[in-house]
């Protein structure tokens, strides 16, 4: 497997390798076109006042051998070629003194030779400083009635000594702190990398307490804070998940042996038929509080996934809460319950399922949790950007300290509240009035009643 330190360490010596290539080709390009010319006119200039030197100097041949060895020790190599072809050199001899034809010029017409301008045997600037004669200037000069001529260079071994030592370990210098830094660098990027690797195996085995502590002010620090939120949330989601199995194991297990348990009793052939009765309708109160339950899971099951297909449609809101209400007037009749409701004729955009399920919740409960002879009211107001939905009650209220759980699934607070519930009806509710992009608020006093208010968006606001 290739890590990402080693693609990292190839890349950047890749990158490296391919910056000098690139600079050092700028680099020659710079100097066959700029600095070049300016090179062979400062070496005929020179040349030049060697040759005034001489002509305007009455040197004898020693003086004039001294004189040319002199000027040949400030960093010049010196060719001396007189009209017979001899040659006669001065300081560093050269590694190849083949006369070039072109250097002819200077003897027999009297004219310049840039060995610079002709030597193009070699592309890149090295060549411009080989140790050879004919990369050299040359001038013509006239000695005791003999034409001579006067061929230059820089010594590069002079010059180049302390200019390249200088270039070289520049150039090493930038590749050790190059080749060092990226290397520390990459161990400082591959690091928390590592710990997020090895933090995700941790949470494969559902292990949600691995510390991870990467302090950085970049993308990976953004990355290490947002791994911490997903552990924290997962943590949190496997609690919620262990707590709803066993809620709903629990939920599901009380009714089934009550089934159970008297489906046993009824068994009894000398069983009273009045007992027979009293088993049979728990029975059938225990089946429909199972099938209650399972309906609400799967409802809740499918607000949870996203999959449940919602229906949009406009429809009288007020005429689907008078319906719910006359649904259930025989158990408001039964026990002695006093409704009353103010409904605004409302046009509403949603979807009158799952809004069903509202209504038949919050209604339920009023009842359920209300005192004989009590009072329900409801109420619809239509609103310039909004309308509200509230059901009051005056029932026995909820504690201060419960309202907050009261959407929690399964909380069914104290042992009044968790007779024939199941703990998901309030849940369900917020649910589906946040997919209609609602809220709902609790009041509740105890000993007074409760009030439940719904806010919807107004139709004319909704996007269709």
């Amino acid at each position: 497997m290739k890590t990402l330190y080693r693609q990292f360490t190839v890349a950047t010596l890749f990158i490296l390798a391919i910056s000098i290539l690139i600079g050092f080709t700028i680099a020659n390009i710079f100097y066959i076109t700029v600095t070049k010319e300016e090179t062979i006119e400062q070496n005929v200039g020179i040349a030049q006042e060697i040759v005034a030197t001489v002509q305007n100097v009455p040197y004898s041949d020693e003086g004039f051998d001294g004189y040319m060895q002199a000027v040949a020790k400030l960093g010049y190599q010196i060719a001396l070629v007189d009209s017979s072809g001899n040659m006669k050199f001065f300081g560093e001899p050269f590694d190849d003194t083949s006369f070039p034809d072109e250097a002819e010029r200077v003897l027999t017409e009297n004219g310049t030779y840039t060995g610079l301008d002709s030597f193009t045997d070699q592309i890149f600037m090295i060549g411009h400083f080989t140790n050879e004669l004919h990369n050299t200037v040359g001038v013509p000069f006239e000695r005791n009635g003999e034409n001579y001529g006067l061929f230059i260079r820089p010594d590069t071994k002079l010059l180049g000594t302390d200019i390249h030592s200088v270039l070289i370990g520049f150039v090493v210098a930038i590749g050790l702190v190059s080749i060092i830094g990226m290397i520390w660098l990459a161990r400082q990027l591959t690091r928390p990398i590592v710990q997020l690797t090895e933090a995700t195996k941790h949470i494969a085995r559902e292990n949600y307490n691995y510390p991870l502590d990467i302090q950085r002010n970049d993308e990976i620090g953004q990355l290490s804070e947002s791994f911490n939120l997903m552990q924290t949330q997962l943590k949190q989601n496997d609690l919620a998940r262990k707590s709803f199995i066993s809620n709903v194991s629990h939920d599901f297990q009380s009714p089934l042996m009550n089934i159970q348990g008297y489906a046993d009793l009824l068994k009894s052939p000398d069983l009273p038929d009045d007992d027979r009765l009293a088993y049979t309708s728990i029975i059938d109160q225990e089946a429909k509080r199972l099938s209650s339950l399972t309906r609400q899971l799967l409802l809740l099951t499918s607000l949870d996934q996203g999959a449940y297909p919602m229906k949009t449609e406009e429809f009288q809101l007020d005429e689907q809460l008078k319906a719910v209400v006359r649904k259930y007037r025989w158990r408001l009749e039964e026990q002695d319950i006093h409704l009353s409701y103010s409904l605004a004729p409302v046009l509403f955009r949603g979807d009158a399922e799952l809004l069903d399920n509202v209504w038949d919740n919050l209604l339920t409960n009023a009842i359920k949790y209300n005192k004989p002879d009590g009072n329900i009211e409801i109420a619809l107001q239509s609103h310039d950007d909004k309308i509200t939905v509230s059901f009051k009650d005056s029932g026995a209220g909820i504690p201060e300290h419960a309202i907050p759980q009261l959407f929690d699934r399964f909380y069914r607070g104290d042992a009044a509240r968790k007779k024939d519930g199941t703990g998901l009806g309030l849940s369900i509710v917020e649910q589906i009035i946040t997919l209609h992009h609602g809220h709902i608020e609790v009041n509740s006093n105890v000993g007074e009643g409760s009030e439940f208010i719904l806010t919807l968006p107004h139709p004319d606001m909704i996007q269709t």
